[in-house]
């Protein structure tokens, strides 16, 4: 492992790879820090770009955006109290009060270092526990696959927040589009109507480009509130390394960091429930829970470790099961895909290069995030005051440029703008994404599970998934949790909480 961790580094300090990785972070800032924009935006952009990258690059480029996303939302919401992502919307809270209290270098100085704390751990938690994870799965059958495959979409569906019927049909959507092309046991070409270009299925890059960048682009330009550019006319001084404040919050930040990093370990959840969660924990924990909301830097701690650490928990099963934890680790498997890069169990010991390569970019990437926001914190209110009315009209052009690029030809352009109206169609219906990759990504591998193992039992059949114990375990397990909710209801139909109503004497 060291040996590979040693050459992985050695490679990654490269003139080239550096200014990747430091271009990298600063997009992931940026579009991180913008409301309504992400990491995930900036990694759609530069896909295309990744075609004519060594793998090297690619993943350098890809997990610098990845973490600086992650990191940068807070910046929006310290600053004008609008997260620039759901892993920071617990920030706001407290964050913001330190700008209203004329002090947000207080608040920026920790929402930096606890992004660093939060995210570093974490990856080199994920580092060995990936190996152990994948050395297990790696003795299952095509049984214990389909099953797994199966548990995580519908714990994904049964987690999310919103109507659970709603997670299902994206999950149903997302595995409909995968049946488009060529079956991947028997090579039938079905559901094409004749059309030669999606005889290979539905492109990846055209998928993710309509679904979630111009999507996501749309929605936002059509919120004229959000437009004009002007942003917060702050002042920001230079960083203030909180050393008494870390030693104060010891406990709160070790609490924070277990919560993000199991959170992040489930699939579909990630720091967009991590950062809720710490924060409430930390408020019901404190000796003063009044001092919560008023501004106070426990605030911040929280839910920034937590939504950081939860980075490492969604890598876990990303590269050892093949599964994203979240939607950006999703967005960033879709990357390693289209290198040719196939995470699951059998990735570490067929492409353990690859997969060192990954980890120390994540870990060089989070220094380097680190350094980037102590130097450039004064820049961080003109981040905030990007010209929204040009921006969001340019990305979108990239997007379909971006597709034609990918695919060669201008029926991925077509396809892009049909995936896109269709994404908006998906937030108007209250349909979440998040289910969609999920089951998009995973779909055919869960087909080619499915007619494997019923082949190599045909004793058995359908029944063959019951009979072995790991695979009989996850699908009782996805079962119940498909009941769940209506397990739920019924018990609080059946036993309502108790109110005492105190009387006056």
């Amino acid at each position: 492992m060291w040996s590979y961790l040693g050459e992985s580094f050695i490679t990654l300090f490269s003139f080239e790879v550096l200014m990747l990785c430091l271009g990298g972070g600063i997009i992931g800032i940026i579009l991180g820090c913008i409301p309504g924009l992400s990491g995930g935006t900036g990694m759609m952009l530069v896909l295309p770009m990744t075609y004519a990258m060594d793998p090297v690059k690619a993943v350098a480029l890809l997990c610098s955006i990845y973490i600086g996303g992650v990191s940068g939302g807070f910046i929006g919401s310290i600053l004008v109290g609008i997260p620039g992502t759901n892993g920071s919307v617990a920030t706001v809270f407290d964050g913001y009060e330190f700008t209203k209290k004329g002090d947000p270098v207080t608040a920026l100085s920790v929402g930096t270092v606890a992004n660093f704390i939060g995210t570093l751990p974490s990856i080199i938690i994920a580092m060995f526990c990936a190996s152990w994870v994948a050395s297990f799965a790696v003795n299952m059958g095509p049984w214990e696959l389909f099953s797994l495959s199966m548990c995580a979409m519908v714990m994904v569906s049964s987690l999310a927040e919103g109507n659970m019927m709603k997670s299902l049909m994206g999950v149903g959507i997302g595995l409909a589009f995968t049946t488009i092309g060529r079956a991947p046991v028997s090579g039938t070409v079905r559901f094409t109507f004749g059309n030669y270009h999606l005889a290979a299925g539905l492109p990846l890059v055209c998928v993710c480009m309509g679904i979630f960048a111009g999507r996501t682009i749309l929605l936002e330009y059509a919120k004229s509130e959000r437009m004009g550019g002007n942003g917060p006319q702050i002042k920001v001084g230079g960083f203030k390394l909180p050393k008494g404040d870390i030693i104060r919050e010891k406990v709160n930040i070790i609490r924070s960091f277990i919560i993000g990093l199991f959170i992040g370990f489930l699939p579909g959840l990630g720091s967009g429930l991590s950062n809720v969660v710490a924060y409430t924990m930390a408020k019901n924990g404190d000796k003063h829970p009044e001092k919560f909301g008023t501004g106070c830097t426990a605030g911040v701690w929280a839910p920034e470790v937590a939504n950081n650490a939860s980075v490492g928990g969604a890598i876990i099963p990303m590269i050892a099961l093949g599964i994203p934890g979240d939607a950006q680790t999703a967005l960033l498997l879709s990357g390693f895909i289209i290198q040719g890069v196939e995470a699951g169990p059998l990735l570490i010991r067929n492409n353990p290069g690859i997969v060192y390569m990954i980890y120390a970019s994540l870990i060089f990437c989070a220094v380097a995030i680190l350094i980037i926001e102590v130097v450039g914190m004064r820049a961080f209110p003109m981040l905030l005051q990007a010209p929204y009315h040009l921006l969001y009209p340019a990305i979108l052009v990239l997007c379909f440029v971006g597709a034609y690029a990918c695919v060669g030809n201008t029926f991925a352009i077509l396809l892009a703008i049909i995936c896109t109206l269709f994404g908006v169609w998906m937030s108007y219906a209250n349909i979440p994404s998040t289910p969609f990759l999920l089951a998009f990504i995973l779909g055919s591998n869960v087909e080619k599970y499915l007619r494997n193992g019923v082949s190599y039992s045909p004793q058995y059949g359908l029944m063959s998934f019951f009979v072995r114990p790991v695979s009989c375990v996850l699908l009782l397990l996805a079962i119940f949790l498909l009941f769940w909710p209506m397990i739920r209801s019924a018990w609080r139909k059946k036993h309502p909480p108790v109110i005492k109503v105190m009387e006056e004497d």
